[in-house]
């Protein structure tokens, strides 16, 4: 159902919106949310960029296809008309966007939603630079001459910060400059980048933390006077409650993890088990950048607000709870055409796991492959390993250490929301519930990401009872293998397994002999 009437829904009649970073996850379910409970907006341009031979229009019908709009489409379908595609690129100068539709946004777009960026870990710093910070710098300067602005929302992480293991809701110093990363990255040839890339972030894991924080910086010296306001999220995970329960598109972070075991394929992770995963439900990260949005827009506060979308200080959950929760769940509902029993553990040092890596993993993958090779087919999982091991690389700083994210201005904001927009904007992360929501999660990366039809269950659960007995019986073998080994390896040995094998049977005979008697 539409929201009824509040402060915030009430607040967006009327006005327009940009969204940049729409087709992205989070954006699809902004775009979706706003038309959903803030139904008499007028207008939500959505910057989008052409892409392998789509223009902006196919694109957004591309994105109007995705599963969350389907209460739109059924219940509200002339709000879909809101939807204004804007072409441009947030890497190209002036974004891209031609003078006419620059001067449509600059007359008519009151509230600013800035989502769009590259969340690869991996990527190039020249790229990171060019999307999450001087398409930043861009919007901004774009920003100043939008007439009735009244709120700009920058979508940020509270991972900028993750030099630090106590984190407020501060715009904290950082020693880089923005304006000379840019500088630099333009004057260097892109192999010498690469090549200095790991001196020029030093204190940040990777280059996306690294040019996050440097945009925040950029904020803060070229948006003065600008409604700025930060949402900065943990690791955004599938849905809790809308659009749809357990809704995910992509495989980045924990999703690609539950996906890799779910299909057999992931047997080891280096995780400290003991350590917060902080986690949060997009809906919640969205729900946080409208009611952001609308308080910025009311209050108009001096400085720049900070939001920690996080759970971890709240409502904490942890990665043996994930390992835990995970493996139920999947074996409960195993997804389709599993290549192996989901099982694998987490390991704390790094050794062992890269030891079990090569054993359960790396070792299988190619002996497989070579068997499939000899019959005519195509391998495949090879490669599946490199990329599953790429992805999981980038992961390992953030499931082997722990932050303490303090969420004050969170939780301030809520208790200031009038009682209907605390349920229809809803974003207190302390009423969720783990256990179902990892449920929710594991069914949803089946449903959305690894696109298993629900009726296939039944037939995923004969697949993976034959994949156990394969399993079991392959660890026999191994362990016979191994046994037989050192049997015909060591005199020692074999006098003691024939010495222990004459007592066994002499045991029987006795008992039986016993039992005759009896």
């Amino acid at each position: 159902m539409a929201s009824t009437s509040s402060p915030i829904s009430d607040f967006f009649r009327g006005r327009h919106v940009l969204i940049t970073g729409a087709t992205g996850f989070m954006g699809k379910v902004l775009v979706e949310k706003l038309l959903h409970s803030c139904p008499n907006i007028a207008c939500i341009y959505l910057l989008i960029r052409p892409k392998q031979g789509h223009d902006v229009k196919s694109r957004l019908d591309q994105l109007l296809n995705a599963t969350i709009f389907d209460w739109v489409r059924k219940y509200q379908p002339e709000s879909l008309k809101k939807l204004v595609p804007i072409q441009g690129d947030v890497t190209q100068s002036e974004l891209g966007i031609s003078a006419l539709d620059q001067k449509t946004l600059i007359d008519n777009v009151s509230i600013v939603f800035h989502s769009a960026a590259t969340v690869k870990f991996d990527e190039a710093l020249k790229l990171s630079v060019a999307m999450n910070l001087l398409g930043t710098k861009r919007l901004v300067q774009l920003s100043y001459h939008m007439t009735k602005l009244e709120a700009f929302v920058h979508v940020s992480t509270a991972y900028c910060n993750c030099n630090r293991q106590d984190v407020e809701e501060h715009l904290y110093p950082i020693p880089a400059d923005p304006e000379k990363i840019i500088q630099c990255v333009d004057s260097l040839d892109e192999n010498l980048l690469e090549s200095i890339t790991p001196q020029l972030i030093k204190g940040w894991p990777n280059t996306y933390t690294f040019t996050k924080a440097l945009a925040e910086k950029m904020l803060l010296q070229q948006g003065d006077g600008l409604p700025i306001v930060i949402v900065r999220p943990s690791i955004v995970t599938a849905s809790w409650r809308e659009p749809i329960l357990g809704w995910v598109d992509n495989l980045n972070g924990p999703t690609g993890l539950l996906a890799g075991a779910g299909k057999g394929v992931l047997r080891t992770l280096l995780c400290h088990k003991n350590l917060i995963a902080d986690l949060v439900p997009v809906d919640i990260c969205i729900n946080l950048l409208i009611s952001a949005a609308w308080y910025t827009a009311i209050n108009r506060p001096t400085g720049i607000n900070i939001y920690h979308c996080t759970s971890g200080t709240t409502n904490p959950i942890y990665w043996k709870d994930i390992e835990r929760l995970g493996h139920e769940f999947i074996l409960e509902n195993p997804f389709s055409d599993i290549l192996w029993y989901p099982g694998g553990s987490f390991k704390s040092n790094r050794l062992v796991n890269y030891l079990c890596m090569t054993a359960f993993q790396m070792v299988p993958a190619y002996f497989i492959d070579t068997l499939v090779k000899i019959s005519g087919r195509q391998p495949r999982l090879v490669r599946i390993h490199k990329r599953l091991q790429k992805a999981v690389s980038c992961l390992e700083f953030f499931t082997t250490h722990e932050w303490n994210f303090k969420n004050t201005n969170v939780q301030k904001l809520f208790t200031e929301l009038d009682p209907n927009d605390q349920k229809t904007f809803y974003f207190d992360v302390s009423q969720l519930e783990w256990r179902s929501y990892i449920e929710s999660y594991i069914w949803g990366t089946r449903q959305f990401v690894l696109k298993d039809d629900p009726s296939t269950v039944p037939s995923a659960k004969k697949r993976l009872k034959k994949m156990y007995y394969l399993h079991r019986s392959s660890q026999m073998i191994c362990v016979a293998l191994a046994v037989r080994y050192i049997l015909l390896g060591n005199k020692s040995m074999r006098r003691f397994w024939y010495s222990a094998l004459c007592f066994l049977i002499k045991l029987i005979g006795n008992t039986a002999s016993s039992l005759r008697l009896l």
